[in-house]
């Protein structure tokens, strides 16, 4: 399934179901339908802010307690043949971008309507 964003502020932002799930459990909403009004983007843009930095800081701890750099956990992860992983923050970003016109053109995020 698909979840659509939309906002006069951006270009809409298609994403699946599992993954908007991800970020909007964070901001406490619900993935049928639901908005974010302009008062509330500038909460969510720090709240999924705050998600990326803190999954890049264990990203970076678990990295370094075995011993190998990020950038070489992907090189290991083509000499095996698993596809990499695509991280939150790349997730993210999309909706990050429309948050932020969001924000700044004091505009709503809906989907689902």
């Amino acid at each position: 399934m698909l979840v659509k964003f939309k906002s006069k502020a951006a270009a809409d932002v298609v994403m699946y179901e599992e993954h908007a799930k991800l970020i909007l459990d964070l901001l406490g909403k619900d993935t049928k339908q639901g908005i974010i009004t302009a008062e509330q983007a500038g909460r969510a843009i720090a709240a999924i802010e705050t998600e990326i930095e803190r999954l890049n800081r264990l990203a970076a701890e678990e990295a370094k307690q075995n011993g190998i750099e990020q950038d070489d956990a992907y090189d290991d992860l083509e000499q095996t043949g698993q596809a990499p992983v695509v991280k939150f923050s790349t997730r993210a970003y999309p909706l990050l971008e429309m948050l932020r016109a969001a924000d700044k053109n004091k505009q709503p995020v809906v989907w689902g309507v």
